[in-house]
């Protein structure tokens, strides 16, 4: 009996020929389209798309019938609402800058949806993501880069856990993107030249302010700009409107570049520098996560991201404290944002990771 695979169908072509793969491999697979946009406006909604869209579960459903596969939309408004939605804007006002694909991630797309597709009979779910996941020989699944970096998306995987590792298939990340374009395109599937969707799905005009505003009913406190000193050489528009290694819209002339070094939201104060005051050698992280290691030593050397885009850099960990981590850099590193992840790699292999919550 072939094994079935619930793969979350976003509407976009990763998923869609994700779908494709696991049926050419003799999966019985079943598309999903997770329904978890809020109160959005429906006209802004279809003219953005993206995996929030109303215009996701009709690409979805399209490809499906394509593929000859069953498709179904199921509700995970209110779990996306607490775990995602209600993060982002917490984090903010406590002056982070948070991740929602991460806590999507996490949250969303592997502990519901993975839960929902047990309970149906399926024995894996799949996603379109640019990554890996491989056994080790230590017996733990972990996260690998996909095959071709330019696309990997293995960051924003660090916090999964085995369980649903264990329950996990990743076809897309043994191609590169125009691949999977071409793939698509050889399958007469319409998606196959759509545009990657935004950041951040949730909000489709890409305006944080308003986004923010609308969800706590308040507006932003003006503040004051400090100079590293604590010298006030300014007022700011809100500390929700800034973060980490901000250069545009300060508003400040001073005759040479200056930038956001820190966020003070306890004195609602943001803190200016200069270009130098940006970078740091090492950063404090809690809430570790551990992937492909049961545990994390002192002394131990891997490579760091601290944010999705980051090329890495190696670095030292110094001191472990329960689930908090000091890690010294190598080298300096730029624009240190407490509420970001930073994740641990040893070669291809996502060794775990923690999230943010100061620079040193």
């Amino acid at each position: 009996m072939s094994k079935k695979v619930v793969v979350g169908m976003s509407g976009g072509v990763d998923s869609s020929v994700a779908a494709y793969l696991l049926k050419a491999q003799g999966y019985e697979v079943i598309g999903v389209t997770m329904e978890i946009w809020q109160k959005e406006p429906a006209g802004i909604l279809e003219k953005e798309g993206g995996c929030c869209g109303l215009s996701a579960v009709e690409d979805a459903k399209r490809v499906a019938g394509i593929l000859g596969i069953p498709h179904y939309v199921m509700n995970f408004r209110d779990i996306f609402q607490q775990k995602v939605i209600d993060y982002f804007v917490q984090e903010y006002q406590a002056g982070r800058t948070p991740n929602p694909c991460i806590a999507c991630n996490r949250f969303v797309k592997w502990e519901a949806l993975l839960r929902r597709s047990l309970e149906i009979g399926a024995d894996y779910i799949a996603t379109g993501h640019y990554a890996c996941v491989k056994k080790l020989p230590n017996g733990r699944y972990a996260i690998a880069r996909s095959k071709f970096d330019r696309k990997d998306q293995s960051y924003a995987l660090y916090n999964l856990t085995q369980e649903q590792l264990s329950h996990t298939l990743m076809p897309a990340g043994e191609y590169e993107k125009e691949q999977i374009r071409c793939i698509a395109a050889n399958q007469g599937l319409q998606v196959a030249h759509k545009p990657d969707s935004q950041d951040i799905c949730f909000i489709p005009d890409n305006d944080y302010k308003r986004f923010l505003e609308e969800e706590t009913g308040k507006k932003p406190c003006e503040g004051n700009f400090v100079d590293t000193s604590g010298n006030v050489i300014g007022k700011h528009s809100g500390i929700t409107n800034y973060t980490i290694g901000q250069r545009k819209g300060l508003n400040l002339a001073f005759g040479y570049p200056v930038f956001v070094t820190e966020l003070r939201p306890d004195t609602n104060e943001v803190v200016i520098g200069k270009a130098e005051d940006v970078y740091v050698d090492a950063l404090e992280a809690v809430q570790l996560h551990c992937m492909a290691v049961e545990h994390f030593e002192e002394g131990q050397r891997m490579m760091a991201k601290i944010r999705y885009a980051d090329k890495g850099q190696m670095c030292t960990i110094e001191k472990l404290e329960g689930d908090k981590v000091f890690i010294v850099f190598d080298q300096k590193v730029r624009a240190v944002t407490p509420g970001q992840a930073v994740v641990f790699y040893q070669e291809n292999t996502v060794l775990g990771g923690g999230t943010i919550i100061r620079s040193c």
